[in-house]
């Protein structure tokens, strides 16, 4: 069964400005703080990210281990990163989507997170969708409250 979590937000700076926060990993923590679902982003092979990089995000529920599989700056970028859940119980197939659309002033910012919960873990999907949903709020809003200080 495939879930969209999705997440808008006008931002008040460039898509080319908003979309180099995104990419810059090793730079999150500048932005965006650790939660109780995100401990940070890991193993990155290229920063900034580019087509193609990888990277590892260890969660409360699992590891999702992503892959860079759109970037066609500065307006689309998305990260295809399946999450396996703990004690081998399945995975979760994770796809999130940025789409910037530059606008007189601001830019906005739609997220969307697709999630292919397994048959083996229906039981958990609306506890797993609560937590999507509230860490991808969490995220937007967070890169709205710093790139729109950005120069």
């Amino acid at each position: 069964m495939t879930t969209e979590v999705p997440s808008e937000a006008d931002i008040h700076c460039s898509a080319e400005k908003i979309f180099d926060v995104i990419i810059d990993f090793r730079g999150q923590d500048r932005w965006l703080t650790k939660s109780s679902a995100f401990h940070g982003t890991s193993e990155i092979s290229m920063n900034p990210v580019t087509l193609g990089t990888t990277y590892r995000e260890p969660g409360p529920f699992g590891v999702r281990n992503g892959t860079v599989t759109e970037f066609e700056r500065p307006t689309k970028l998305s990260f295809h990163q399946p999450m396996t859940i703990k004690l081998h119980s399945g995975i979760v197939d994770v796809t999130m989507r940025y789409t910037l659309t530059p606008g007189a002033g601001s830019t906005h910012v739609k997220r969307v997170v697709t999630l292919g919960i397994p048959w083996s873990l229906k039981l958990f999907q609306p506890l797993l969708v609560h937590e999507f949903r509230v860490e991808s709020r969490r995220t937007l809003l967070a890169l709205k409250a710093y790139a729109d200080k950005l120069p």
